[in-house]
């Protein structure tokens, strides 16, 4: 297609979807022919769906950062079993390396599901089974597995959305494309170079998310210091001091575990240790004596960096219980200083300088410690930022800065700061969001539904007229990026309703 024509294509839906929103914001429900369709997808297709997803989940789909997308094993056996469903449910199907794209129907004018099929890490040994076998018995009503919510659910309910609508022969006069991105959570690159020569749908729903439609998204960002080895204080003999701390898995998770090792510990230490621990909400700790030493290992509760507040973040507990007298600026005290200083146990970097703001629509900065890394030059200490709209890249970094400055003044040099932001992004004049909201609201009850901002980013950013439209409910803890990844049957069934019903609306 042309750009004009594509320009005019775009003009042309966007009124269609205006007006059939006026009539759908007047009626307040989905029509007559989405709301059977939605209906016969959760009755006809209620045990496939949750078979189709356990296919899904079966293939370990975390990036290899020594092997692209295209060339991972078992990357090339996700999209060949996706292949395998797409041609047993009657669609059309094309793979493009990164990026696979199931289809349904003809016409210029198109509508897209974005999704990813790539996960996050994992750790094997916090799961009561594999992560990768979809555990439907541990906890009877959840359907457990890395993928389940993030994003390997959504794509099971598209694929049976679409085939209700193919089944029920709803009248479409629109082509839908689901898209299935293999990098989301490592590298976006890719799809931003696929998308310079493939033309995406005109508008498009990313499942990806929360309910009832995002619109919003903070921006990620890092900062990362480095407490060197060099330079380091050297204890007196017989001092207490720390002599290791570290934590954390990956940036986007907020942190489950955390260890430390206090040298020369007294009786007395370890008993304040204790104390300040025990007054902590949601930590465990175990304690063990090695000689002169004490090593305390620490266990919160992991979430997605973006919502911090989901979870439990053991290194910055950990720093806080050992919070007990200043410590000596070895590499593991001066990291535990610093981050008893510079953060806390707060969510907001209100102890970091100037830092802390917050955006009427999209909420509170967010600052958490996610990754603690013993390297060869001393240890690294990463805080993951999620931030809204309301101050400039340059503003925000020059804060952070200066708050570091003041800090190694009063402390010690750091090396290898990293300072990364990324933009926040909006898009609230969607055409579709009546459309979404009506449904939403028809089947969920809840009434009087409102877009909403989220601190993840998606893929939304990089489609046009996208906007983020499930699968996490309001009020809800999203398990993606957790060790505890789920989604309740009925909440992956409820999906396939809504899902249903949106696709037959919008490709009407």
């Amino acid at each position: 297609m042309t750009t004009k024509r594509a320009i005019l294509a775009s003009l042309l839906l966007a009124s269609a979807v205006h007006a059939g929103a006026a009539v759908q914001g007047a009626a307040a429900v989905p029509g007559p022919a989405a709301v059977k369709a939605a209906k016969y997808a959760v009755t006809a297709y209620r045990l496939e769906v949750v078979k189709t997803l356990s296919g899904l989940v079966s293939y370990n789909t975390v990036a290899d950062p020594n092997l692209p997308s295209d060339r991972n094993p078992q990357h090339i056996a996700f999209k060949n079993y996706l292949k395998s469903e797409a041609t047993r449910l009657g669609f059309d199907f094309a793979d493009h390396g990164w990026v696979f794209i199931v289809g349904m129907g003809k016409g210029e004018e198109r509508v897209g599901i974005v999704t990813h099929g790539d996960v996050q890490p994992v750790d094997p040994a916090k799961w009561k089974k594999s992560p990768f076998v979809l555990d439907q018995t541990s906890e009877p009503g959840k359907l457990l597995a890395r993928g389940a919510e993030d994003d390997k659910g959504p794509i099971a309910t598209a694929l049976y959305a679409m085939k209700a609508l193919k089944d029920q022969q709803v009248p479409l006069s629109k082509r839908i494309e689901l898209y299935v991105y293999m990098g989301e959570e490592s590298n976006w690159q890719p799809l931003v170079d696929f998308l310079k020569t493939h033309e995406p749908p005109q508008m498009n729903i990313t499942l990806d998310a929360e309910y009832p439609a995002v619109v919003a998204e903070k921006a990620s960002g890092t900062i990362a210091v480095t407490f060197p080895a060099a330079g380091a204080a050297v204890p007196a003999a017989g001092e207490a001091y720390l002599a290791a701390f570290a934590g954390g898995f990956f940036g986007s998770q907020i942190p489950e575990d955390a260890s430390a090792t206090v040298a020369n510990a007294s009786a007395a230490i370890e008993a304040q240790v204790r104390a300040r621990g025990a007054r902590q909400d949601g930590m465990r700790y175990e304690f063990a004596r090695k000689g002169q030493d004490l090593e305390v290992r620490a266990r919160g509760v992991s979430a997605h960096s973006s919502k911090p507040e989901d979870g439990v973040n053991a290194v910055a507990m950990l720093a806080d219980a050992l919070a007990v007298q200043p410590w000596p600026n070895t590499t593991a005290g001066a990291a535990v200083n610093y981050l008893n200083d510079m953060v806390g146990t707060g969510l907001y970097g209100e102890r970091f300088g100037n830092i802390a703001y917050r955006d009427s629509f999209m909420g509170r900065m967010t600052v958490a410690p996610t990754v603690i890394r013993q390297k060869d030059e001393g240890i690294e200490v990463s805080l993951n930022v999620r931030r809204p709209q309301g101050k400039s890249v340059e503003q925000l970094t020059g804060e952070v800065n200066t708050a570091l400055a003041a800090w190694q003044s009063r402390n010690l040099a750091l090396a290898n700061v990293t300072v990364r932001m990324g933009e926040p992004w909006l898009r609230r004049d969607a055409p579709q969001l009546p459309i979404l909201m009506n449904v939403f609201s028809y089947f969920t009850g809840m009434k009087d539904p409102k877009p909403v901002a989220i601190g993840g980013g998606t893929n939304s950013r990089l489609f046009p007229n996208a906007v983020g439209f499930g699968p996490g409910m309001p009020g809800k803890v999203y398990t993606g990026h957790s060790e505890h990844e789920f989604i309740t049957l009925r909440q992956l069934l409820l999906n396939l309703q809504m899902y249903t019903a949106v696709l037959a609306e919008l490709a009407k």
